[in-house]
């Protein structure tokens, strides 16, 4: 099932590499999987965004392009990165900010990185109770 885009996002993905388009995908089949709530797709700082809105179950995901590269973006105070970098270190990251994706990318290791993310929140909030 294919998620509509909404119209000033669709016109920035006009823009982007289109290994983005299958990682928008990934997004949201594993938000699906997880059951963390319909995913609000919008612009944050001119790039696609994708937050858990209604539930508040996850952190940020926002795509783009950095230094030439596709980069899957997450918030760099959460330190999901540390532990991505931890457990997949054969996935190129750029800095403390993201996943560099290529055609061919790891499906499997961005989308537990992606659920990671998806529900950061939730599982702060599971680990304080």
């Amino acid at each position: 099932m294919t998620t509509p885009m909404p119209a000033d996002v669709a016109a920035v993905f006009t823009g982007l590499p289109p290994v983005l388009r299958d990682v928008r995908a990934l997004i949201f089949e594993t938000a699906d999987a997880l059951e963390v709530g319909p995913l609000t797709e919008a612009l944050r700082w001119g790039e696609p965004a994708y937050l858990t809105d209604s539930t508040k179950a996850g952190s940020t995901v926002r795509l783009g392009v950095k230094e030439g590269q596709a980069v899957v973006f997450f918030i760099c105070h959460t330190g999901l990165l540390d532990g991505f970098r931890s457990d997949f270190p054969e996935l190129p990251t750029l800095g403390n900010r993201g996943i560099i994706v290529e055609d061919g990318f790891d499906r499997a290791a961005l989308a537990l990185c992606l659920s990671r993310a998806l529900t950061y929140h939730r599982t702060k909030r599971e680990v304080r109770a």
